[in-house]
């Protein structure tokens, strides 16, 4: 092998030069889901590539979630997700499969979690801006002022508040790489605990998270984020020991 060989950047393909592109365009336009990229032959044009590589470029970022095509009137290429949103679908999809095949167990992913959302809490209270404060604490008053048995309110309001932690932390890869714990976790969590979680312990442990971020304490919030995340294990645990026994 050539020296330095392992160094430099993989030769890419026209196709896949042409979706990096593609993507910078995205970017630097600032398009967000559902706008309008262009219709095929325009974008074959305003990139300088002929119709097949294009479709091969597209046909790239379609695997990746990250565009659509529409046919008819008023058809073309659509973007789908920004990329951290695609990249986030991809990880919550691999979960999934892990997760129904037994490759990885609800525990182990509580543990990932306390990983990823316990460093996230302290950073949001390092430095959240008032609005996603207010943001979480309508969450937490939506939680404590639902009924036991109103799972749906339940499950939102504690979504609301994990991912109002992780967009406060302001770390747009942080929050796409959680997107598994909303998309994945989450559910399967609620459908198991219900009944056994008692609703009051985990909003005494969500107002102690939400009381650290407004004073801006990431030490208190750290601990308050692991308090909460461990008490989900251990009640796991115990479910699923009863369950064996």
């Amino acid at each position: 092998m050539e020296r330095g060989v392992s160094a430099r950047r993989p030769i890419r393909g026209a196709s896949e030069q042409v979706a990096i592109e593609i993507q910078h365009h995205i970017q630097r336009e600032g398009l967000e889901p559902d706008d309008f990229l262009g219709r095929e032959e325009d974008l074959a044009a305003e990139f300088g590539v002929s119709r097949p590589t294009l479709r091969e470029a597209l046909k790239l970022l379609s695997s990746g979630r990250l565009i659509r095509a529409n046919k008819g009137p008023g058809g073309g290429i659509f973007v789908a997700r920004t990329a951290e949103q695609g990249m986030s679908q991809s990880l919550s999809d691999s979960i999934a499969m892990m997760l129904e095949t037994g490759a990885v167990t609800l525990e182990e992913l509580l543990d990932a979690r306390v990983l990823l959302e316990v460093p996230l809490a302290g950073r949001a209270a390092y430095q959240a801006d008032p609005s996603l404060v207010e943001r979480l604490r309508q969450a937490v008053s939506v939680e404590a002022a639902a009924d036991p048995d109103d799972v749906e309110t339940l499950a939102a309001a504690d979504l609301e508040i994990h991912r109002t932690v992780a967009a406060a932390a302001g770390n747009r890869m942080a929050q796409a790489l959680t997107g598994w714990v909303f998309e994945v976790l989450q559910p399967s969590l609620m459908q198991l605990l219900h009944g056994a979680v008692v609703q009051s312990a985990v909003v005494e442990q969500h107002q102690a998270l939400l009381a650290a971020i407004e004073k801006g304490d990431p030490a208190r919030a750290e601990r308050a984020m692991k308090d909460h995340l461990l008490y989900l294990r251990d009640v796991l645990r115990m479910i699923e020991g009863d369950g064996r026994g």
